[in-house]
């Protein structure tokens, strides 16, 4: 408990000296980022901002994730920083749940930030952090909760789709797959809900009861998270390919592209403005041409995206490198060591770049042209 309070007292004064530091954060230059000076400028970019968070040294920082206007960081010991992204400046840090007990999902909606910790649907207050409900819902929960303006929608071991009314968590009707696979993957907005299966179905349902819009069928189960693209969606499946699916009319959907990747899949593709990047174990990371479903590269030692800029891609590789591709030629362009980042935030929205190092620093990066 001591050490604990002790934390506590160490992220809130530091959250304070940040907020009254932001001025001075934000002016840094690149020599006070923890990449090398020489090494940002070979890359062409410029240091935003850096801060600095108390990570303890058996800590290391497990995930970097965006979401609109924040940067939100989880550690290994299930501690979590919410940052605004554009300056760096703390907006809540605490613990969400014990040590060592698993967190499904990290999405938000309105004021709140939805999670599953110990089996249990738990809201948090997206500005605080704190537990502002946690539902048991008397069923194993196997794929991130997601909400729109009235319901829940949950999937769970039981191979069903539940909808929850938002407001006092009753449930209202329940979907499935005709072939009775797991549900996997949950999508929804006002008019419909979209999920898909360890079987490989993609649904599309009413959002306010189970009415069939319509249904897709992949070759093997999706991996992942599908992404929403305007009327399309994009996932990858274990049948080691990328698909693109366009929704025509409420209750039609046609197969725009498959791409093999001649790799397993073991996560969804990043889906940015003209492109779709996929990594595989073997294969690495490959752009593919968002209208026309034809690669644009690949590149074995990929790992991630990091950002895009003015046609060129940010990449982190194996080897510890940040490598800059060109998506029209599909040419290396350069590549520079960034072998300090030990954590990274994938970013599809614009050209900013986060990275972490083991110390706890958490720099925001930009092209400088």
């Amino acid at each position: 408990m001591g050490t604990s309070l002790r934390r506590e007292g160490l992220l809130f004064l530091t959250g304070c000296l940040v907020w009254f530091g932001a001025a001075i954060a934000e002016a840094q230059d690149a020599s006070d980022c923890f990449i090398a000076k020489d090494l940002l400028d070979h890359a062409g970019l410029k240091l935003v901002w850096q801060n600095m968070l108390p990570v303890k040294d058996n800590e290391r920082l497990d995930t970097m994730q965006l979401l609109d206007e924040r940067l939100y960081i989880r550690s290994s010991r299930n501690y979590a920083w919410s940052l605004d992204r554009n300056n760096g400046k703390v907006i809540f840090s605490r613990s969400v749940a014990p040590v060592g007990f698993p967190v499904l999902g990290w999405t938000a909606f309105a004021d709140r930030i939805l999670c599953v910790i110990d089996n249990r649907l738990v809201e948090l207050d997206i500005d605080m952090g704190v537990e502002k409900r946690a539902t048991d819902l008397e069923l194993s929960i196997v794929a991130p909760p997601v909400r729109n303006g009235e319901f829940f929608y949950v999937g769970t071991s039981d191979r069903r789709l539940h909808a929850y009314r938002a407001k006092d968590m009753v449930q209202l009707f329940q979907a499935a797959a005709q072939n009775d696979s797991l549900v996997t993957t949950i999508l929804a907005d006002e008019e419909m809900v979209v999920f898909g299966t360890d079987a490989g179905n993609l649904l599309g349902i009413t959002a306010k009861g189970p009415k069939k819009l319509w249904e897709f069928k992949a070759v093997e189960g999706i991996t992942g998270p599908v992404v929403r693209d305007g009327n399309s969606f994009i996932f990858a499946s274990k049948d080691m390919s990328v698909y693109k699916v366009d929704v025509t009319d409420s209750s039609k959907v046609d197969l725009a592209w498959k791409f093999h990747t001649e790799g397993i899949l073991d996560r969804p593709p990043l889906v940015t403005k003209d492109i779709v990047y996929q990594y595989a174990p073997v294969r690495g990371l490959t752009a593919i041409h968002k209208q026309s479903g034809r690669a644009a590269w690949s590149l074995r030692e990929g790992v991630d995206l990091l950002a895009e800029a003015a046609g060129r891609a940010f990449i982190t590789t194996k080897d510890k490198t940040l490598t800059v591709m060109d998506n029209t030629s599909g040419r290396r362009l350069y590549w520079v060591n960034f072998s300090p980042v030990v954590s990274h935030a994938a970013n599809v929205a614009d050209a900013k770049i986060y990275v972490a190092d083991a110390k706890g620093h958490i720099a925001c990066l930009s092209p400088a042209r």
